[in-house]
C-alpha cells in the first residue's frame, strides 16, 4: 500500500520543486508590482526573455554569470562546514584589487605567465582575508559573522586606498585604477566574437568557472577533506568526538572559500572590468554569491545553474528600461531585484516546512510511546 505524502513533507523533501515554485512565485510577485504601477507585464517579461535568448544576449548572460557562479561556489563551500561566509564580499574585493595590481605592474609579462599570476594573487588575497577571520574564530572565539562584516568594510577602504596610489591610479579624471594589461585579459579574439555573433566581452572565464565547479564537487564528495568538512558542518560535537579537528576544518574551509571569492573578483576584472573603481559603495558581488548559493542549494552543479539564472536576470534587467508603457513610463530595472528578493524569501522559509515536519514527527513518536506504555 502506497503511503500518501502530505504537502509539507513533499516540499520539505523535494528541494528542486521548492526552488522551482519559489522562482515562479518570484516572477508572480514581480508581475503584481508591475500591475500596481500600471506597467505592462507581458511586454516587460517578453523583453526580459528576448534579451537573453539571442546568441549575443546569451553570451552576455554567460559573461555576467561567471563572477556570480564562482562567488556562489565560494559561499557554498563554506556552508558545508557550517560557516556562513558573509565575508565573501570583502574577499571578492581583495581578490580583484590584488589581480589589478599584478595586471598593472607586471603588464609586460607574456599572457601565459601573467594570467596565472593574477589568479594566484587574487586567490592568495582572498584566502588571507578568510584566514584572518578563521583565526579570530578558532583562537579567540570571535563570532565569524561579526568579524566578516567588519572585514568587508576594511577591504572596501583598503581597495580604495590602493586604487588611489601613484602608479596604480588612472592619471585621467576617472576615479579608478589604470586598465590592466591586455596580456592579463581573458577576452576571446574580436574577430571570432564578431563572426559568431558573440558579445564583445565574451571571454574564457566560463571555462574557469566550470573547472572550479568540478574541483569543488570532487573535493566535497570524493575526498577525505570533503567528508571531514561535511561532518563538521552537520554536527561539530559529533565530528570532534569522531577525531576530526574542528578548528582546522573551519580554518581550511574559510581559506578555500576566501580563495574562490578572490578568484571571482579576478574573473570579473579580467573578463570585462579591466580596472577597479574607487568605490562609493560596495558592489555586492560577494553578497550575490550568498543568494546564488541559496538558490543552488549549495550544490556545485546547482550553484552553476543558479549563477546563470542570476546573470540572466541582471543582464535582462538592464534592458528593461527600453520598454515604454502607454503612459510613457519605462519599466524599472529594479524589477529583477524584486524577483530575486522574493525567490530568496520563499527559499529561506523552507526551514518552516522542515520544522513543521519535525514537530509532527515528535508528536507522533510521543503518541506511539504513550500507546505502548498504556498497553503494558
Amino acid at each position: 500500500m502506497t503511503k500518501k505524502i502530505g504537502l509539507v513533507d513533499f516540499l520539505s523533501e523535494n528541494k528542486f520543486i521548492h526552488i522551482l515554485l519559489s522562482v515562479v512565485l518570484g516572477f508572480l510577485v514581480g508581475a503584481i508590482f508591475l500591475l500596481i504601477m500600471g506597467l505592462p507585464v507581458g511586454a516587460a517579461y517578453q523583453k526580459l526573455i528576448d534579451s537573453v535568448t539571442t546568441v549575443t544576449g546569451f553570451s552576455n548572460v554567460v559573461v555576467y554569470a561567471v563572477p556570480y557562479i564562482v562567488a556562489g561556489l565560494s559561499v557554498a563551500f563554506s556552508f558545508k562546514t557550517g560557516v556562513f561566509n558573509i565575508g565573501a564580499e570583502g574577499q571578492f574585493v581583495m581578490g580583484s584589487i590584488a589581480a589589478a595590481v599584478v595586471g598593472i605592474l607586471c603588464g609586460s609579462l607574456p599572457k601565459f605567465i601573467l594570467i596565472p599570476l593574477c589568479f594566484i594573487a587574487a586567490m592568495a588575497a582572498g584566502a588571507i582575508w578568510g584566514c584572518i577571520v578563521a583565526l579570530l574564530k578558532t583562537q579567540r572565539g570571535i563570532n565569524e559573522v561579526l568579524s566578516m562584516i567588519m572585514f568587508n568594510w576594511i577591504a572596501y577602504y583598503l581597495s580604495n586606498y590602493i586604487a588611489g596610489l601613484p602608479g596604480i591610479k588612472n592619471t585621467g579624471s576617472t576615479e579608478a585604477t589604470q586598465n590592466i594589461s591586455e596580456n592579463a585579459m581573458l577576452l576571446l579574439p574580436k574577430d571570432f566574437c564578431k563572426a559568431n555573433g558573440l558579445a564583445n566581452t565574451s571571454n574564457w572565464g566560463i571555462l574557469v568557472a566550470i573547472v572550479i565547479m568540478l574541483i569543488v564537487w570532487l573535493v566535497i564528495e570524493k575526498t577525505t577533506l570533503g567528508y571531514q568538512l561535511k561532518a563538521v558542518g552537520a554536527n561539530k560535537n559529533s565530528a570532534e568526538y569522531g577525531g576530526i579537528n574542528v578548528n582546522r576544518s573551519i580554518f581550511v574551509s574559510l581559506a578555500i572559500s576566501g580563495a574562490l571569492a578572490g578568484l571571482a573578483g579576478a574573473l570579473l576584472l579580467m573578463g570585462r572590468g579591466k580596472r577597479v573603481s574607487i568605490f562609493s559603495a560596495q558592489e555586492g558581488y560577494g553578497f550575490a554569491g550568498i543568494v546564488v548559493s541559496l538558490i543552488g542549494c549549495s550544490n556545485p552543479f546547482g550553484v552553476f545553474i543558479a549563477g546563470l539564472f542570476y546573470g540572466a536576470l541582471m543582464f535582462g534587467g538592464s534592458k528593461l528600461t527600453l520598454v515604454k508603457s502607454a503612459l510613457g513610463k519605462s519599466i524599472p530595472s529594479q524589477l529583477t531585484s524584486v524577483i530575486i528578493g522574493t525567490v530568496v524569501f520563499f527559499i529561506s522559509i523552507s526551514v518552516i516546512f522542515r520544522y513543521i515536519k519535525y514537530i509532527r514527527f515528535r508528536k507522533k513518536t510521543t503518541q506511539q510511546t504513550a500507546a505502548a506504555g498504556a498497553k503494558r
